[in-house]
């Protein structure tokens, strides 16, 4: 894997045409928890695929569409055109330097833009080709891995703070924190803010002292790894498909 620590003599050397862009977010996860979650959860998918893929792995862009959070304080939210717009520059960039296979990973469950970004920015381009990574029941494979099956959360709750536990401890406040989102609210999730459905914005629920510290550390490896490893299945078969149907010239073919 390579990355922007790397020299650009480096790069160059390693003859990578595939660029790896990963898209986080910075927002609300409840009172105790840090904003940063879905950021770290993205730089970890992009290296993971970036290690299947021997490509160059850009830092991880910190904001999202996160809307839904958005009058919470901390919370920064970004619309989808200013970062198809970012997006579709960076990648345009790199193909000015040769790179022709892009992968678009993000940590944001609510990044509704990520699959029409990715039809769109192929359409408009077909010197170089742009995947995102295969997720078909990847999410229910890993909270079955992680002891966690049928777990009604979607944000900061019992997988929120066992991902946190892995990956920022001494960041965590394990405090009693979120709730069950009401069945008649689900239709409208995406039309309000999420503190207007919970008390604090968080869709699930965590009680302290039902696991240990290092059970929960051990819970948000096991579903992120399951997870990660689901959606890397098959990415090196599908960008090369890719590749091959587009008729893309290029380095390193294997």
């Amino acid at each position: 894997m390579l990355s922007y620590k790397n020299s650009t003599k480096v790069i160059q050397d390693s003859q990578t045409v595939t660029a790896i862009l990963s898209v986080g977010a910075t927002e609300q996860f409840g009172p105790y928890l840090p904003m940063h979650l879905d950021t770290l959860i993205a730089e970890h998918q992009a290296a993971v695929f970036g290690e299947r893929l021997n490509a160059y792995v850009l830092p991880t862009l910190p904001f999202n569409t996160s809307e839904e959070h958005a009058n919470r304080i901390g919370t920064v939210t970004v619309s989808p055109t200013a970062i198809a717009l970012m997006l579709e520059e960076i990648i345009v960039n790199l193909h000015r330097q040769g790179f022709t296979r892009f992968v678009l990973c993000n940590g944001h469950g609510g990044a509704y833009w990520e699959s029409a970004f990715v039809k769109q920015i192929n359409f408009k381009y077909p010197e170089f080709v742009v995947i995102t990574t295969h997720r078909y029941r990847a999410f229910e494979e890993a909270l079955s891995a992680a002891g966690l099956a049928g777990l009604n959360e979607r944000h900061g709750g019992l997988l929120s703070v066992a991902t946190a536990m892995w990956l920022c401890p001494e960041l965590v406040d394990l405090q009693p924190m979120g709730g069950d989102v009401p069945l008649p609210y689900y239709p409208v999730a995406d039309y309000v803010f999420w503190d207007q459905l919970t008390t604090d914005g968080c869709w699930g629920s965590f009680e302290p002292g039902v696991y240990s510290p290092d059970e929960l550390a051990t819970i948000g490896e096991t579903f992120w790894t399951t997870f990660t490893e689901k959606r890397a299945e098959h990415l090196k078969e599908t960008l090369m498909t890719a590749v091959r149907l587009r008729n893309l010239p290029g380095r390193n073919e294997d």
